[in-house]
């Protein structure tokens, strides 16, 4: 069994300050990234590794965010 998950630090998606002056970070730009893979994949595998392959494209997005700000 593997540990808890650790969220990654980084850039974050849609951070706000509530109306009640409460800061919300968003979601990790790493799992914004998959959200918007992810119906690409929905059809052609099961749950899991549909799952798998959003998180695989999201990474590779965010390497390539990297390597463009050089």
């Amino acid at each position: 069994m593997s540990g808890p998950k650790v969220e990654p630090k980084g850039a974050r998606a849609f951070p706000v300050v509530g109306v009640d002056g409460v800061w919300d970070p968003g979601m990790t730009l790493r799992d914004y990234f998959a959200a918007k893979a992810l119906p690409s994949f929905i059809e052609g595998y099961p749950a899991e590794n549909a799952a798998q392959q959003a998180y695989k494209y999201a990474d590779a997005m965010i390497a390539s965010r990297s390597t463009e700000a050089r």
